[in-house]
């Protein structure tokens, strides 16, 4: 996902909230320690020091609150190994929890939380109640499923990523590449995290398909933009249309921060070729912004960015689901539910996006696809809520 920071404490990254330090041995009556976390007010004595060096404390109350505004009260805790599940009114969130010896806790995993509401109609009529504009299209391979706004384009964060290893695979197809072609980072193409590509040497030795892998499965912006870089603006082009010019990952940091309001102005006003002219002529030189300068607390520039709709999110996953990097990360999946899983998110502030293509244990194929956009922060808690949900109903024929 194109993350603007990496949150110490609430990572709603891949697959849920994660403060993970390395695991002890399982300590005695960890479920009484959830609902102690989930029911008292937070004392640091629970925790380890190494614990709270990481995660302060309030990110953790922080964290508690979001999971009770959006599913409810905590009602209990039921034991398993090595997740539990915590029951709050209307969702269920799987937890691990790993205790020290003295029954500190060390290490704390909330897995995506979902809701107890098993009827489709209901789950897309809570995706419809969230605020601002929502999109759904579950698929099989015998036709829709459901459909909400489905042909809507909305904002999709990294999610616009599919093109990019869409149009590289059909270069590596024709013969005009290959996977393991080799070439240097280009130092244009460093970017702001989220991944690791940022932090590497300009010139450093890549394959293509090294360069598709992290983008995809640790959702990195710098090997995006070499990616572009090698591909051309214009040929990626040809798979997200509506997005002339397409943005880098670099270019939509810079237009997002608060210094560049002027240039982001004129680009608002341009036409396509202008656009163009000022991304090559004035954003490449402009310097990338702090991390600090980008504030998750609050929208900015929502009108810049990538627009896809639900519809197009499936059909780009169906271009490149059967590739083996599109199933490193399952993202909100559960892999033990199903026979294989092709995934890729998209997160800005107010803008989330999901799609997933996966086949069930008898070999059906269903595309889920979830966008939700609006002016504020998301509740990240209950859109993931929600779309866990669905794929739990469909992994267990229930919906």
């Amino acid at each position: 996902m194109v993350k603007l920071i990496q949150r110490q404490a609430v990572l709603f990254m891949l697959v849920g909230a994660m403060f993970l330090l390395p695991a002890a041995a399982w300590a005695a009556q960890p479920d009484e320690v959830l609902e102690r976390l989930m029911t008292q007010r937070l004392d640091p004595e629970w925790f380890t020091p190494a614990f709270l060096n990481q995660v302060p404390i309030a990110q953790v109350e922080a964290l508690i609150v979001q999971l009770t505004q959006a599913l409810g009260p905590f009602e209990k805790v039921v034991e398993g190994e090595p997740q539990y599940l915590i029951y709050l009114r209307d969702g269920i969130v799987p937890a691990e929890i790993f205790l020290d010896p003295e029954g500190h806790i060390e290490g704390l995993f909330f897995h995506a939380p979902r809701l107890r509401a098993t009827r489709l109609d209901e789950l897309v009529a809570s995706l419809e109640a969230l605020p601002g504009k929502t999109a759904l299209l579950i698929t099989s391979d015998r036709g829709v499923i459901a459909a909400h706004n489905a042909e809507t384009p909305l904002a999709v964060g990294s999610a616009f990523k599919l093109a990019v290893l869409a149009a590289l695979r059909d270069q590596v197809e024709r013969g005009e590449s290959d996977w393991e072609d080799v070439i240097p980072l280009p130092a244009e193409a460093r970017s702001l995290p989220t991944g690791i590509m940022q932090a590497w040497p300009a010139g450093s030795p890549v394959t293509l398909h090294t360069l598709a892998t992290l983008m995809i499965s640790l959702s990195d912006n710098t090997a995006t933009d070499a990616l572009i870089s090698f591909l051309g603006r214009e040929n990626v082009e040809a798979y997200a249309s509506r997005n002339t010019p397409l943005l880098t990952t670099r270019e939509l940091f810079i237009l997002k921060a608060s210094e560049n309001a002027d240039t982001v102005r004129r680009y608002r006003e341009a036409s396509p070729g202008e656009r163009r002219r000022l991304l090559t002529q004035e954003v490449a030189s402009l310097p990338l912004p702090a991390l600090t300068a980008m504030p998750l607390d609050r929208v900015t520039a929502p009108d810049v960015g990538w627009f896809l709709s639900a519809s197009e999110l499936c059909s780009l996953m169906a271009r490149v689901e059967d590739l083996p990097l599109m199933n490193i990360n399952p993202g909100i999946a559960s892999p033990q539910q199903w026979q294989r899983v092709a995934y890729k998110g998209g997160s800005l502030p107010g803008v989330l996006a999901l799609v997933s293509s996966l086949w069930d244990q008898q070999g059906n194929r269903y595309c889920v696809a979830a966008v939700w956009n609006d002016d504020s922060p998301l509740d990240e808690a209950a859109f993931y809520s929600i779309y866990a949900a669905l794929l739990e109903g469909l992994a267990k024929g229930t919906i």
